[in-house]
């Protein structure tokens, strides 16, 4: 065999390293901390369904038998807030997510199980909120007028732009089960429709929602905003901060093709 004389100043070829994976790595809570977590959570959800669910019922009960009418508008204002919540956690859920602040307390494929879950939710949620608008007696509402924006008879233009973000949502929602198909930058560039989708429910329910000047209702809309606001902003701060850390001379950046 003739060995072939090695060219002055070739690098030598080295195996390519295993990728590092950056952020913190999950580890579990202790097992008496899991136990107490989970007997508090229920305790303080008992009380609260203990000590609510009574008026509640009583109220519906006296709602059906002297306005029944009014039920379906009741039903609507309720889903609609519950679909707020459950997209606006769905967003933050994603941004923690994606600044890797969940992956000390929790498994990431969990974490990105309930945000997908918390999408679906929403979107349920949502449905539900424009399908009751056809029991409610104040406004005549067909599914036209549910399902095609600007075709509300009350508020089209607040409407539609929950309408449309209902739209937004849900395209985004199916893209889970599309992911493999379309790629994962395909993906991620779908998933910039969620803030758009947000802003738009955050507009409908705001302007078009008859309990917005409520100081519950207030305060169901600031802390939503201010979370996705401030996590959406700390997003920023840390990739600007980890480009920088990439082209900073005598460094060397730690990425997928990369160990540090």
């Amino acid at each position: 065999m003739i060995e072939m004389p090695e060219r002055p100043g070739a690098p030598m070829q080295q195996a390519r390293p295993r990728p590092v994976r950056r952020g913190p790595v999950y580890s579990g809570f202790p097992r008496p901390v899991q136990v107490v977590a989970w007997l508090a959570t229920s305790a303080i959800l008992g009380i609260v369904i203990g000590a609510t669910l009574p008026e509640a019922l009583r109220l519906l009960g006296a709602t059906a038998a002297l306005a029944p009418g009014k039920l379906a508008w009741y039903g609507v204002r309720a889903t609609g807030f519950l679909a707020y919540f459950a997209i606006a956690g769905s967003v933050i859920y994603g941004l923690l997510l994606s600044t890797k602040l969940l992956d000390a307390i929790a498994h990431r494929p969990v974490s990105f199980a309930l945000h997908k879950d918390l999408a679906l939710v929403g979107l349920a949620l949502s449905a539900l909120h424009g399908v009751l608008l056809l029991g409610d007696h104040t406004y005549t509402f067909t599914l036209t007028a549910i399902a095609v924006p600007f075709a509300s008879p009350y508020a089209p233009v607040a409407v539609a732009v929950g309408q449309l973000a209902f739209y937004g949502v849900a395209i985004v929602t199916s893209s889970f089960y599309v992911r493999r198909q379309i790629g994962q930058s395909a993906w991620r560039r779908i998933h910039f429709l969620t803030f758009l989708g947000f802003v738009g429910v955050t507009a409908h329910g705001i302007t078009s929602g008859s309990d917005t000047a409520a100081p519950w209702a207030v305060w169901a809309y600031v802390v939503p905003i201010a979370a996705v606001v401030f996590f959406l902003a700390y997003r920023v701060v840390v990739s600007i901060a980890a480009r920088r850390d990439r082209t900073r001379p005598g460094l060397v950046a730690v990425g997928p093709d990369t160990a540090g």
